[in-house]
């Protein structure tokens, strides 16, 4: 009955979070101990009861002030000045902002919603499909959670003790930008437009303006994760900091923000971080009671018992987040995975931190697979091109993230190399 209502729950469009709650109410309503249902609440509580989660509404309000400021547009410029006379420039610009948008924000759904409401009607002037359009910008937009700063690494750090935030934001960087490498590439070996006037969109800012445009917008990641680093402050200390610059830069230094426009932007931030919440308050108290039952454990001893080597263990745990990231929101799946296949990994001798990355580089190519891809949804809202048509271009793309998780998985170099470097 209980895996029934959570079913039944995600069929008809009942949201992860409430989906859950429901389903342990029955679960926690049948049970012998008369006071049983109040500590769906309790575990709920305690779920959101952390300093650390304090980083993820600051970083969606953060990312809500930068897009309101003009940030977005400044770093387009940027990134066409630097790669945008290149064969399929416009193409590249799309994938090379998103990089620089990830040390802003954060979130792939806000990196698609900003630079997909430019980029899918410019790239549509200069003889790119829109479709294809489309699907560039919501395949670019999973390196935002990747590199750091980055919310879903901030839970992962939060659901694993003891994995250092410091040393999961390093070993974001190399995948990072492998992806975008990867992208690069095959954009400029398959796209077929005509040298030279794919940017002519976005070349009217002159060169040393677009560059210095692009500077401030820059040093905040800098700033961020350098000052976690270096151990100055604490990821929650580094988001309200991102707040007070993208801030300043909004309101005293681009004056693209008035002082009315703040209320609903807090809002905004509030609503959308409200959604993340929500769900990993519902998790933590699913977690409590499979721990309670023994579920990870069991599971634990079964997958030891019955996988014997390293390699077929990574290979199963790529299929199994590839299919759980089908119909399961990221954070949702991290909550409700991690815990239980974490002490596996370990169990056979995989470094906690390249296990972390994989973990989110899976979930992350979640986002743009049908059929509950958040920014798959996001993109197609923008482009207006149909679902059907939008899953097919993002098809290719889709192989190529796969290719670099591969690559990431059995190379643990890529990962850990940097962390290691620094001293973590």
């Amino acid at each position: 009955m209980i895996y029934a209502i959570l079913l039944i729950g995600l069929a008809t469009g009942v949201p992860i979070a409430l989906a859950i709650i429901a389903a342990l109410l029955v679960f926690m309503g049948t049970g012998e101990a008369p006071y049983s249902l109040r500590l769906v609440a309790t575990e709920m509580f305690k779920g959101m009861n952390s300093f650390p989660l304090l980083a993820i509404p600051l970083f969606v309000l953060a990312g809500e002030v930068m897009n309101e400021s003009g940030i977005t547009g400044r770093i387009i410029a940027f990134a066409n000045v630097v790669v945008g006379r290149l064969r399929a420039g416009l193409a590249l610009v799309n994938i090379w902002a998103s990089v620089i948008f990830a040390g802003l924000s954060g979130s792939a759904v806000a990196d698609t919603s900003a630079i997909g409401r430019v980029f899918i009607p410019e790239m549509e002037k200069h003889g790119y499909s829109r479709p294809f359009a489309a699907a560039l910008t919501a395949a670019s937009s999973v390196i935002g959670p990747i590199i750091p700063p980055s919310i879903p690494v901030i839970i992962y750090a939060l659901i694993v003790s003891g994995v250092s935030v410091p040393a999961l934001f390093l070993a974001g960087i190399v995948p990072g930008i492998l992806l975008a490498i990867f992208l690069s590439v095959f954009v400029m070996l398959t796209v077929k437009v005509d040298r030279g006037n794919q940017s002519e969109g976005l070349t009217a800012e002159p060169v040393g303006r677009a560059l210095l445009g692009g500077i401030l917008p820059l040093l905040m990641p800098v700033f961020v994760v350098g000052s976690i680093l270096l151990g100055i402050v604490t990821p929650t200390e580094a988001a309200s900091f991102a707040v007070a610059y993208a801030l300043f830069l909004g309101i005293f230094v681009y004056r693209n923000i008035a002082l009315s426009a703040l209320p609903r932007l807090f809002s905004e931030a509030m609503r959308d971080s409200a959604v993340i919440l929500i769900i990993i308050s519902a998790v933590s108290a699913a977690n409590w009671v499979l721990t309670y039952n023994r579920v990870p454990n069991m599971l634990t001893d079964w997958v030891l018992t019955n996988v014997d080597s390293r390699t077929t263990f990574l290979i199963a745990t790529i299929l199994l987040f590839l299919f759980v990231g089908l119909f399961l929101e990221g954070i949702a799946a991290m909550l409700v995975l991690v815990p239980i296949l974490h002490p596996m990994a370990v169990g056979f001798g995989i470094d906690p931190v390249h296990f972390g990355i994989l973990v989110i580089f899976n979930l992350m190519i979640g986002l743009i697979t049908p059929p509950l891809g958040l920014c798959l949804f996001v993109a197609e809202g923008i482009a207006q091109v149909g679902m059907a048509r939008l899953t097919r271009a993002i098809l290719p793309f889709f192989l190529v993230e796969v290719l670099v998780l591969l690559l990431l998985t059995f190379v643990p170099e890529t990962v850990i190399w940097l962390p290691r470097a620094m001293g973590y």
